[in-house]
């Protein structure tokens, strides 16, 4: 009888175990345990119902600090309104907040970040980073990637933080029902970023 209320406590304990394993949000770091979270929520995400079912997680690079730099940040003095095509018949209006300019493998790098003209309140702070690499269209999204900065990573001496560790897919690789802003092709890097979110098999 003891066996038998011994082995029921262990299989209880194994069912809550693995319950626990399956609510542990899946990531090397807290921005790839919040993206497979915001993915796997139905509220959240930007997956058909059919991708949603097969959801696992999202497939990452390996967090390489290499690719998380500090970037000179040379302001836009001309307060210039962009239009972005989309990839609908919509039009995204961006401003040319500045150019950053960063080293990775003693190679030299430029690209132009944006601001929206008129953000939402929760958005006031950020900054809108597309770019393109030679990752692309192999083991990245073939339409680039973004990558979200704040004015809040502003450096008292001039400079930025950036992360590509953090760099995502715009919700178009995922669905058809989304309207993405298209990377412009001027901010291409010479170099493959292997960091950040993978490409994605529909």
């Amino acid at each position: 009888m003891k066996k038998f209320i011994v082995a029921i406590l262990v299989a209880q304990c194994c069912l809550s175990c693995n319950a626990q394993d399956k609510r542990k949000p899946l990531g090397e770091s807290d921005f790839q345990k919040e993206m497979n979270a915001k993915f796997k929520d139905a509220s959240t995400s930007p997956l058909t119902q059919k991708g949603l079912k097969k959801f696992k997680g999202l497939d990452f690079f390996p967090v390489n600090d290499k690719f998380k730099v500090t970037a000179k940040l040379t302001k836009t003095t001309d307060i210039k309104i962009f239009n972005f095509p989309t990839t609908t018949k919509r039009i995204a209006k961006y401003q040319k907040y500045g150019v950053i300019n960063f080293t990775i493998d003693d190679k030299e790098f430029e690209l132009d970040i944006y601001k929206s003209p008129d953000p939402m309140p929760e958005y006031e702070d950020y900054l809108f980073l597309p770019f393109f690499d030679k990752t692309n269209g192999k083991t990245s999204y073939r339409g680039g990637r973004f990558v979200d900065i704040t004015t809040k990573d502003e450096q008292g001496d001039g400079t930025i933080i950036v992360d590509f560790n953090k760099a995502y897919n715009p919700y178009c690789a995922y669905s058809d029902r989304y309207s993405c802003p298209i990377t412009p092709r001027d901010n291409s890097l010479d170099i493959e970023i292997q960091a950040g979110v993978m490409a994605y098999e529909k």
